[in-house]
């Protein structure tokens, strides 16, 4: 049968990335307490395609992926990224996972148990060097210093999302990473609370405020004390109580 895909492409325009996205996939996790934990990620896969080639090969990126079926995991991406590189005959190779991790936590007071969701990423490039980088998206709580200081009764506060990416030296784990950005909010956020729970994350944040600019500092000096992490990337987003927009602030270094 005809390789259309093989066929030369006179218009001179190499393409940086092309392939699949969003392929939904089982996809396995190391778990800090429980060794390994199973989840579903969303994949994008993706080669750089020459300016005399008119296409890239879809299937095969299936077909690389069903490979690795029964031990698709953080570890395994470096070897998937040098296979997409040889069977695309690709200069760069890229691959990126996002999948939901879950954690068992204690409720402050009470110590009810429940699952939090973490929305986790990794990412891996392929050149002539490897490039990957971790992820996490963390709910938290922020109370707002200038309310607190300026009312008379209370303050308001609001769930914000602490973004932490990071490119490591050795492996970090995922729950080190929610831990860090709990610690640098008013307080962490649970999913089964009683209300001694509740009277107690209260006034964690009421005695710790924090504005988005205190959230990515406290964070950026975590990070920096962390010896493991050569580079990163903190964001925090409050999604505002008494106004109608966010607040955001980001912080981005190589150390």
């Amino acid at each position: 049968m005809i390789d259309i895909q093989n066929q030369p492409d006179n218009r001179n325009v190499p393409i940086d990335r092309v392939g699949v996205k969003n392929l939904v996939y089982p996809v396995t996790v190391r778990d800090r307490v429980r060794k390994l934990q199973h989840t579903v990620g969303s994949i994008d896969m993706y080669v750089s395609l020459p300016h005399n080639f008119r296409g890239t090969h879809m299937s095969r990126f299936i077909e690389i992926l069903n490979k690795y079926h029964k031990n698709l995991h953080i570890d395994t991406v470096e070897q998937i990224l040098h296979t997409m590189k040889k069977k695309l005959n690709a200069e760069e190779s890229h691959m990126a996972v996002r999948f939901p991790y879950f954690i068992e936590k204690k409720a402050p007071v009470s110590k009810a148990l429940s699952l939090m969701e973490y929305n986790c990423s990794y990412t891996g490039t392929l050149r002539r060097k490897k490039d990957f980088v971790v992820g996490v998206q963390v709910p938290v709580t922020t109370l707002c210093p200038c309310s607190k200081e300026i009312s008379e009764r209370g303050a308001h506060n609001q769930r914000s999302v602490v973004s932490i990416q990071i490119r490591s030296k050795k492996m970090v784990w995922i729950e080190e990473l929610i831990e860090y950005a709990e610690e640098s909010a008013s307080s962490p956020v649970y999913s089964l609370l009683k209300r001694v729970d509740e009277k107690a994350v209260t006034e964690q944040a009421f005695d710790n405020p924090m504005f988005v600019e205190d959230v990515v500092r406290e964070l950026a000096v975590r990070l920096e004390q962390d010896k493991r992490i050569f580079w990163y990337k903190v964001e925090s987003e409050n999604f505002e109580s008494i106004h109608n927009h966010n607040a955001y602030a980001s912080i981005e270094r190589s150390i």
